[in-house]
C-alpha cells in the first residue's frame, strides 16, 4: 500500500481565537468551559487525555488514560495501581497532562502533583461501573506478561460465574488517583502557526494565578 508522504502533510488552523479578555480567572474553570464546548461539538471521547510519568530511570513514558471527575482541586482518574503508571506515579508523584482536540484545533497541557483517592471515592466510582468493567479489573493483572489471550478469557469466564448474582467488590489494587495543578497551558491554533498560547501558574504558592501569554 502506497503510503502519503506526511514530510509534506499541512493543516492550516482557522476556526478560532482565544484573547486575554476571554480567558477565565481560574484554569480550572476555563478547562471546564472548554471541555463543555468539545462535549457540546459531540467529539469522541474529549475527556481522554494522555497522562506522562517517570519510570525508574526517570525516562518519560505516556499513554491515553479517562478523565472521570473535574473540581476545583484537581482532575480524577482511575486505573489499576499495580500497574506500570501506577508503579511509576508512587516512585515519581508528579505527572503531566495532555488534552488535544483537534477538531476545535485546541490544546490543555497540565502539570501537577498526583496522590490516590480516598477508598470511599474509589469504591463509590467501581459501584458505578459496568459489572463486566467491574471483572475485568480483578481478571487484569495490567502491565504484567500474559502468556496467550484464552489465559485472560478462561479467567473472565471462571468470575463471572463465581460472582453470579452477588456484588463486585472493588479489588484493593484498583482506584483512583488526583491530579493537583499547578501549571496550566490552554493552546488555540490560529494560521500561519501564530498559535494563542497562555499559560496559567502561581508565584510563591500564592492561591491567585497569574497568566502571561507565550510566543506560539
Amino acid at each position: 500500500m502506497e503510503q502519503k508522504d506526511i514530510f509534506n502533510l499541512r493543516k492550516s488552523y482557522s476556526k478560532h481565537r482565544l484573547d486575554e479578555q476571554d480567558l477565565e480567572k481560574d484554569p480550572v474553570d476555563q478547562f471546564q468551559k472548554w471541555l463543555h464546548e468539545a462535549l457540546e461539538a459531540e467529539l469522541e471521547e474529549p475527556y481522554a487525555f494522555t497522562l506522562s510519568t517517570l519510570d525508574e530511570s526517570g525516562h518519560p513514558d505516556s499513554r491515553v488514560v479517562l478523565l472521570r471527575k473535574v473540581e476545583k482541586q484537581g482532575f480524577s482518574f482511575f486505573t489499576n495501581y499495580e500497574s506500570a503508571k501506577g508503579r511509576q506515579i508512587e516512585n515519581h508523584p508528579w505527572v503531566a497532562m495532555n488534552f488535544f482536540w483537534a477538531a476545535l484545533e485546541r490544546q490543555v497541557r497540565i502539570r501537577g502533583a498526583i496522590k490516590p483517592l480516598s477508598p470511599l471515592e474509589s469504591d463509590t466510582y467501581f459501584a458505578s461501573r459496568p459489572r463486566e468493567s467491574q471483572l475485568g479489573a480483578w481478571v487484569s493483572l495490567q502491565s504484567q506478561e500474559l502468556e496467550n489471550r484464552s489465559v485472560l478469557e478462561t479467567k473472565m469466564q471462571k468470575l463471572t460465574s463465581e460472582y453470579e448474582g452477588k456484588a463486585i467488590p472493588r479489588p484493593p489494587h484498583w482506584g483512583g488517583y488526583l491530579i493537583i495543578p499547578s501549571q496550566f497551558e490552554f493552546w488555540q491554533g490560529r494560521p500561519s502557526r501564530l498559535h494563542d498560547r497562555f499559560h496559567y501558574y502561581k508565584i510563591n504558592d500564592s492561591e491567585y494565578w497569574s497568566i502571561r501569554r507565550l510566543n506560539p
